[in-house]
């Protein structure tokens, strides 16, 4: 099965959104299976408040996802698990999807227009 190619505005926000060695770390240790918000951030050596951050872009590009659950004693925990994905590039890839750009996301705040 051919995976389909997403759109040049998901591209830009995948590719952005990886762009960044903590949310690559976070994609590398999920993929080893789900784990709760606390402990994702111990195994790091991060902070929890650094970790959701990067957590929160990583889901609003949709390479992660949620869920929270009810420990047994009562304590609302938050699990995170990678979203499979494939990116694929080529430049015939990346030619087929440019067309159709939007430019929605492709300027960040505090972002320089026009640099690369």
């Amino acid at each position: 099965m051919k995976t389909p190619l997403p759109s040049g505005d998901e591209l830009v926000l995948t590719l952005a959104t990886l762009a960044n060695p903590h949310r690559l770390r976070v994609v590398a240790v999920l993929a080893g299976g789900r784990k709760y918000v606390s402990q994702l951030a111990r195994d790091m050596g991060i902070s929890r408040a650094l970790l959701q951050v990067h957590l929160k872009k990583l889901e609003a590009a949709g390479l992660v996802s949620a869920q929270m659950e009810i420990s047994p004693d009562g304590k609302a925990m938050k699990f995170y698990e990678v979203t499979p994905f494939a990116v694929h590039l080529t430049p015939e890839s990346i030619a087929a999807v440019v067309p159709e750009m939007t430019g929605a996301g492709t300027a960040r705040a505090g972002d320089e227009k026009g640099t690369v």
